[in-house]
């Protein structure tokens, strides 16, 4: 690296140094994306209910599965976005238009599937709770 530059343009070297670069970019995400703070609020509510009403484990795995799905979808629709936006900049594009809403139509599957997912495991034991 020259002295000037203190950005790293080389592969790690390290494992901690992966770790760090990883890091990084997930809070990069959590800071600077609305929709993954409303993900990720969203999970906080799903795990504290999740406690409450006592999921048995292997509807744990599900949960988790369903928010991780959501939380890898953000992460990808960002990627895809920042990239287009790095590669045409303020300019209209049909094509990059077309990536950035299917992108984030993966996203909105993601969050189908995790919302199922919640119904699925929840809605009984909420009329229970409740004398449904």
């Amino acid at each position: 690296m020259d002295s000037k530059d203190k950005h790293q343009v080389t592969k790690n070297h390290r494992l901690i140094q992966a770790m760090s670069h990883a890091s990084q970019g997930i809070w990069m995400v959590i800071s600077k994306e609305r929709n993954m703070r409303y993900h990720l609020a969203a999970s906080v509510i799903v795990i504290i209910c999740g406690l409450l009403l006592r999921v048995a484990a292997w509807e744990w795995l599900w949960l988790f599965l369903a928010i991780f799905t959501v939380f890898s979808a953000e992460f990808m629709n960002t990627v895809a976005e920042s990239f287009c936006d790095l590669v045409v900049g303020h300019q209209f594009d049909f094509n990059v238009k077309k990536i950035k809403d299917v992108s984030a139509g993966g996203v909105l599957i993601a969050a189908l599937f995790a919302v199922i997912v919640g119904l699925i495991i929840f809605i009984p034991r909420l009329m229970a709770v409740f004398g449904g």
